[in-house]
């Protein structure tokens, strides 16, 4: 039984001659776990958004949208806010109360449920979801991961019959996206809930899914099952999705594609088997010695007199021309370390060391609060007018900036009306015009397609090469193998493991990419899949 059907739905926003959504044709069974991907801006969240009347957003809409057999139009609000919840990409934005126990009951108090319903209700969905020692707990002391599951907890209760997700695992730490996504497939499987979600992480949620629906450009350009949709994609001479897949498909497309197509760890380590891997590892160029632009000595930090120690007795060194990538769980102090070196907060012991004033741009996790004009233009000129400028240069900058990050386009729009992926690199020009010598990045390959990670990493190699020094936290451990010189993973106050990616993630189980955990044992320290595909020196003589 068909649940959501949109049939030719187009969408323009206000004042925008391209359409962000074109003659979109599709429907959702009942029971189905749907996998909604693209490039970042090819209109996964208006379309997710659509689908909640309360929720759409401004614009022209054209076709027709059928919800529960009915047309949109005739469900009520109370059905819409029930039977079709919604979880947002970011945890902090849907989270209302202060206390894990008000936020389980707000969505169902203001559907006017009878207490002792509400009460069943929460008892049951907490101890589903093994949070009720939580219950307590005020919401702002929780991890991002917590956060996140505590939003979907309280979607459960008000016993929706679809769940539409945008992106819920942007934000978290690898274990944490982990359990979100097989927290989603048991609600799935043991509830037959629902599910469309919209996802760039395809590692895990491609797997699950039952059927995996394709945006490009604001159209329908896939709708099938995983395994069907990945070897089309791999059939592809040139498609940037492909470096979206999880890690089998793309080894599986890098050593020529034949066969099924695999999508898991385990069915990507049986196709390796069909290779031998006799070439020697590539030799690491050796980075000339440098000296430190800064030095953290002894650092440590809390953010009040009587709660515990976020960093405890922290000792690093970062290098000018270098980029380090900083790794680890959802609170562990990540972003705290960033606002230290930015100047933002101070140490309450221990010294962070520079030999002269650095110059340093922080990018934030949560990159609206860099944003105050009209348009991102405005923006973007009032920094220069704020950085002394002169008015003459301003727009030539302005343009140059959004060209090496792709926004041209944006360039007129408000900042809060393009996407997620779209206002994160709008907000990297910001911080590029600067021109700073430490660039601090929070998670800024959240929201970001492939293609753009692609471009992001080679401009970094750019300012590196330049001598600016890169420090980014991220949970992106495929992005943080590929560009990185060195990472480290935050745990316990202080930093653990630091090296090369192929020392760092050779080492790890966990926090490690698909391309090691699939090729470990028939070539070591290969942590990409470039990497193993290099090593590879042909068919295996005898099939497995």
């Amino acid at each position: 039984m068909e649940i959501l059907r949109v049939e030719n739905i187009s969408f323009a926003y206000p004042g925008e001659e391209k359409a962000a959504l074109s003659d979109v044709t599709f429907s959702v069974r009942a029971g189905e776990f749907v996998v909604l991907c693209g490039e970042t801006g090819c209109g996964k969240t208006t379309l997710l958004r659509l689908f909640k009347r309360e929720l759409a957003p401004r614009g022209s809409l054209r076709g027709d949208i059928w919800c529960f057999g009915q047309p949109q139009s005739a469900l009520s609000a109370r059905d819409s806010a029930a039977k079709l919840g919604f979880v947002w990409q970011d945890p902090e934005a849907q989270i209302v109360t202060d206390r894990v126990f008000g936020e389980l009951a707000f969505g169902a108090e203001n559907l006017g449920l009878p207490p002792a319903v509400i009460r069943r209700r929460m008892a049951e969905t907490a101890a589903w979801l093994g949070i009720q020692n939580w219950l307590r707990q005020e919401t702002h002391t929780l991890s991002g991961g917590q956060k996140q599951l505590l939003n979907l907890a309280a979607v459960l209760v008000m016993r929706p019959d679809v769940l539409l997700l945008d992106e819920p695992t942007a934000q978290l730490d690898p274990v944490a996206a982990s359990e979100f996504l097989q927290t989603l497939h048991r609600l799935n499987r043991e509830l037959g809930l629902t599910i469309l979600l919209s996802e760039h992480r395809l590692e895990e949620a491609f797997p699950l899914a039952d059927r995996v629906l394709l945006l490009r450009g604001g159209r329908l350009a896939a709708n099938g099952a995983p395994r069907c949709v990945a070897e089309a994609l791999c059939r592809e001479p040139e498609n940037a999705m492909c470096d979206a897949l999880p890690g089998a498909a793309r080894l599986f497309k890098r050593l020529g594609g034949e066969g099924e197509c695999p999508l898991t760890v385990r069915e990507g380590k049986r196709f390796l088997q069909r290779f031998r891997f006799d070439r020697p590892p590539a030799p690491e160029a050796p980075k000339p010695p440098q000296k430190p632009l800064v030095k953290l000595r002894d650092v440590w930090f809390r953010y009040a007199k009587k709660e515990p120690d976020v960093l405890r007795g922290l000792c690093f060194d970062l290098y000018r021309g270098e980029i380090c990538c900083v790794l680890g769980g959802n609170g562990a102090g990540k972003t705290t370390l960033l606002q230290l070196l930015a100047g933002a907060k101070k140490p309450w012991r221990g010294r962070i060391l520079s030999d002269k004033a650095r110059k340093a741009a922080l990018l934030p996790q949560e990159v609206r609060l860099l944003f105050t004009e009209e348009t991102v233009r405005q923006d973007l000129l009032l920094l220069l007018e704020v950085l002394g400028v002169p008015a003459a240069e301003r727009e030539a900058r302005v343009r140059e900036a959004a060209r090496r990050m792709r926004v041209e386009p944006l360039l007129d729009r408000h900042p809060y009306d393009v996407s997620g992926g779209e206002r994160q690199r709008c907000a990297l020009a910001k911080a590029l015009l600067t021109e700073p010598e430490l660039l601090l990045l929070d998670e800024p390959t959240k929201g970001l397609d492939a293609a753009c990670k692609r471009e992001l990493r080679a401009l970094l190699r750019q300012l590196a090469a330049q001598g600016v020094c890169v420090l980014l936290v991220t949970h992106d451990v495929e992005f943080a193998a590929a560009a990185a010189d060195r990472c480290a993973l935050l745990f316990d106050g202080d930093m653990v493991g630091a090296g090369t990616p192929a020392d760092f993630f050779s080492e790890n189980s966990f926090y490690t990419t698909a391309a090691a955990r699939i090729a470990h044992d028939l070539c070591p320290r290969a942590v990409t899949c470039a990497a193993v595909a290099a090593r590879c020196t042909g068919k295996a003589d005898a099939p497995c």
